[in-house]
């Protein structure tokens, strides 16, 4: 496929929490949401999880559960069943409302189950064992029933304490950083670093019970008096569990300056818990995660593969982790000698890559570390505690998100020291900086013959890393004795693989969220859709294969892929400007949901979710100047210049959130709901213009494609959570979609001047032609789709209509219909969808037979492309694998949509 042509905006930004008092109005009279539905009566929904276990051993999960409008409403109660008809402990809340406010969106939380569940209006169970929460004094304190963890305020320890009964199994949980102040790029100068502690700045409880609980934690790492990296936890515990769940999220706001050997460097970043040691040494126990659920299975002090036998009896209890007789009882050739078996204090696990693990231990601090094995993929899984209790703890995708860390201390004091490093300290410091010198690149004229050549849009400075964060997980139990293998197995499952429930496709389907109609379950009972289908698979399973074959893991990479492939080099463009990693282009985050929903199937939503953790967080910025904007495709994530809207689009957050209740998600979505304030400060044409301009917030050009998609999808999201701003979300959806809808030319007209006090677009006093190709290609189809749906607006449908039908249209028939042709124009395979819903909303067989025409024979991928791959070995490449040369991501993420949406909304008149 043709590279893309040059954007023709470039997004503004607004300062971060600089957000100003707006005044807003409703939208005319005929702006309104649709009627209320005819009440339904709601089908129980069969509930199951997307691998096999069930719960495990995780504390407990969320989903979300959509329902046709007019179903139920706000005050209705759901009761949960397992399959044998017994009540089923559930905590409900609504998450989504429709138009009419009935629900849209519950969200449903689960203690316990391991197979399929059903979901019900009725009565709720009340679990045995409720969460509670204590707000009373210096702490709060969270019972689920079994544990009880109590949760600081202020000051620098975020968990004071974990216990169990009586028994303290961990305290001190707190948050490590580890700065750098300076990188040496050779083997030159001393490394010093300096530590920063996470400090307390506000506590929230978010939920309390009585199946699930949540705190937030907010603050910033300190030392001195520096305080900076704000941190974002959120703490879950579930009715009845011995673990709970933490969400961690850093912002960077550091200083790092290309060219420049000084900045703010992190050498290590880490979770830290004290764990209270109450054994004799030979009944403590270590275990940390190897490949699989392997384990490393010891005891700080071994009394097994002695010269002398304690017996066979003992050794055994002693791995399996049992409290031993007492000595006495032993073989004395061994009682006798305790004292000269070492005791083994320290371990480290490093996963300084993808490929591989090392693993070490040694007696204590000042003495000699020693080998203990080694691995691929680590599960990032931990133990230490003994016979009275103990704490296991993980971090989830440790190895897909090297470099990371676990470290345990003094096991063999009173108080063992844990770490989970979600960067190690043993790697590279994280360098940030820009990755190049701008290359005389100082004027504007340079910056677009540079993107000529590269496609990358550079401009000095707009490489920053400044605002962007990333999200990790971590679970921990605190364990009322040494675990046993098969519960340390569960274990080790829960931190890989973190158990979900899931609502099934055809519950999605019959409730009309994500577009009505735009997705349906797969089907191959003709040739042509099986081919499709085929097809689809083939996509999935390649990007999944090149992930693992091209190792495009690590802490600020993994969840993304790259935009376009080297034939002549075997290799994506990873080193090539706008060629290299994708950022959302052209909406592959859809495409994967869409796959997700339609199907049910496990991997993908697992390939979709690291895609969302990763675009929501790295390719976005939350602080800073650019604070609401993402980045456009780069060699880094933030590398581009080109700052825009349609990357930190919430429609692509929406469907994680929506089938998960993510509070994190949902936070990234929130954020947006004001970030029409983006466009007030940067010339968005500024390296073309001839004539002075100053940004007018009354008159701000934005356009009905790219920018208006992710603006309503923001306030659309807003207005159906019913957030804080939801009715000046509603306002700003009702009326953005009347004043598109009064422009002489809808769409086509391509952009308007938007006031931000009004939340209106002024209309044009004269009809305007101006089509670009991407205007439809960032979740426009799919978010009018839904927007139809929900609000009756006669005109707003009559101009969107209009646009899909002449997009893929002759050049005569676009003239005739407009007065001018929309020019040169691409991506005919990706806008058959739009062809494939107007044709089903305007009852036309001419347009149905267009979208098959387009979808099959105009650009993107043929029936007569490859479908497969070829072998790569070397010393053509790198490692061997597989190729599919003729792939891009621009073209796969357009074909998936229109491959999906087609067969939904036409595959009864496929040719």
């Amino acid at each position: 496929m043709s590279p893309i042509p040059r954007r023709s905006l470039l997004k503004a930004a607004a300062v971060a929490g600089a957000a100003a008092q707006f005044s807003w109005v409703l939208g005319a009279k005929d702006a309104q949401a649709a009627p209320r539905a005819a009440a339904a009566d709601g089908d129980p929904v069969t509930l199951d999880w997307l691998e096999d276990g069930g719960l495990g051993a995780a504390p407990g999960s969320t989903l979300g559960v959509p329902w046709p409008m007019g179903t139920y409403q706000e005050d209705q109660t759901f009761a949960l069943t397992d399959a044998e008809g017994t009540a089923v402990p559930v905590q409900s809340w609504p998450i989504a409302y429709w138009p009419d406010g009935s629900l849209k969106w519950t969200a449903h939380a689960v203690s316990s189950g391991s197979g399929k569940l059903t979901l019900t209006a009725g009565d709720t169970a009340a679990p045995e064992k409720k969460v509670t929460v204590d707000k009373r004094g210096g702490t709060i304190g969270v019972s689920t029933g079994v544990i009880t963890a109590k949760i600081g305020k202020n000051g620098s320890t975020l968990i004071k304490s974990v216990t169990r009964g009586s028994t303290e199994i961990a305290k001190n949980g707190r948050l490590v950083l580890i700065r750098q102040p300076e990188i040496e790029d050779e083997d030159q100068g001393a490394v010093k670093t300096e530590r920063f502690d996470g400090t307390i700045g506000e506590v929230t409880v978010e939920q309390d019970g009585p199946v699930r609980a949540v705190v937030r934690i907010d603050g910033k790492h300190r030392k001195g008096g520096r305080s900076w990296l704000p941190f974002s936890i959120r703490l879950y515990f579930y009715a009845g569990a011995d673990s709970f769940r933490m969400v961690h999220t850093i912002t960077f706001d550091g200083t790092v300056e290309p060219g420049k050997a000084s900045g703010d460097f992190i050498r290590g970043l880490g979770v830290r818990f004290t764990v209270p040691m109450r054994d004799a040494a030979y009944d403590r126990h270590i275990r940390i995660g190897g490949e699989g659920t392997g384990l490393l299975r010891e005891a700080v002090q071994g009394i097994t593969g002695l010269r002398r036998d304690p017996g066979a009896t003992v050794q055994a209890a002693q791995y399996a982790g049992q409290k031993l007789a007492d000595p006495s009882t032993w073989d004395q050739r061994v009682t006798s000698r305790l004292q000269y078996i070492p005791k083994w204090g320290d371990y480290t696990l490093s996963q300084l890559s993808a490929d591989g693990f090392t693993l070490r231990k040694r007696t204590t601090k000042g003495y000699g570390w020693i080998p203990a094995g080694g691995g691929g993929h680590a599960s990032g899984f931990g133990y230490v505690g003994g016979a009275s209790g103990g704490f296991s703890f993980g971090l989830r995708d440790f190895w897909d998100k090297f470099p990371a860390q676990l470290d345990i201390r003094d096991a063999h004091t009173d108080e063992a020291e844990v770490t989970l490093w979600l960067w190690s300290p043993e790697a590279q410091p994280m360098d940030l900086r820009f990755y190049h010198d701008g290359m005389g690149q100082d004027t504007y004229a340079k910056q677009l013959e540079g993107l000529e050549i590269t496609y990358e849009d550079y401009e000095p400075e707009f490489g920053s890393p400044y605002g962007i964060a990333r999200t990790s997980e971590l679970l921990f139990w605190a364990n009322e004795s040494t675990p046993s293998a098969e519960v340390l197995a569960q274990q080790v499952d829960a931190v890989r693989v973190l158990p979900q429930l899931a609502a099934p496709p055809a519950q999605l389907i019959k409730s009309k969220v994500f577009g009505p109609g735009l997705y349906s379950e797969p089907d191959r009972s003709t040739t042509a859709k099986a081919k499709i289908e085929d097809h689809l698979d083939f996509l999935i399973t390649y990007y999944k294969d090149q992930v693992a074959q091209r190792r495009w893991y690590g802490f600020w990479d993994y969840g993304d892929f790259m935009h376009s492939y080297d034939t002549v080099r075997h290799q994506w463009r990873y080193d090539i400007g706008g060629y290299a990693w994708d950022n959302s282009e052209l909406s592959p985050d859809i495409w994967l949901w869409f796959a997700y929903i339609r199907s049910g199937r496990s991997d993908i939503f697992r390939f979709a979710e690291a895609l969302t953790r990763h675009t929501g967080e790295v390719d976005v910025y939350h602080l800073g100047q650019w604070a609401g904007l993402g980045t456009r495709h780069g060699v880094q994530h933030y590398a581009d210049s080109a700052k825009q809207q349609r990357i930190a689009n919430t429609t692509y957050r929406r469907y994680y959130y929506f089938l998960t209740a993510d509070e994190r998600v949902g936070d990234l979505m929130a954020a947006n709901v004001d970030s029409d304030e983006t466009f007030l400060v940067l010339d968005p044409i500024r390296k073309i213009r001839t004539a002075p301009y100053t940004p007018d917030r009354h008159a701000l050009s934005i356009g009905f494609g790219t920018d208006w998609s992710g603006l309503v999808s923001a306030w659309l999201t807003e207005w159906e959570r019913k957030g804080p701003k939801w009715e000046k979300a509603k306002a700003r959806v009702l009326s953005t979609m009347e004043t598109i809808a009064a422009q002489p030319n809808g769409f086509v007209q391509g952009s308007g001047l938007y006031d931000l006090d009004t939340g209106k677009f002024a209309v044009a006093s004269a009809p305007v032609v101006s089509v670009s190709h991407l205007s439809a290609v960032f979740g426009l189809n799919e978010l009018c789709a839904e927007l139809i749906y929900l609000v009756d607006m006669p005109k707003f449908k009559e101009v969107y209509m209009d646009y899909c039908r002449y997009f893929n249209a002759s050049k005569t028939e676009q003239a005739a219909r407009y007065g001018s042709n929309f020019g040169t124009l691409l991506l005919f395979q990706g806008h058959s969808r739009l062809d494939a819903y107007a044709a089903v909303q305007l009852d036309d067989a001419t347009l149905a037979k267009r979208a098959w025409t387009k979808f099959y024979s105009s650009d993107g991928y043929m029936e007569s492309s490859p479908w497969k791959t070829e072998p790569l070995t070397g010393p053509v490449t790198l490692v061997p694998g597989s190729e599919a040369a003729w792939v891009s991501s621009n073209d796969t993420a357009l074909y998936g949509l229109a491959a999906i949406e087609n067969l939904a909304l036409l595959g009864d008149k496929m040719p």
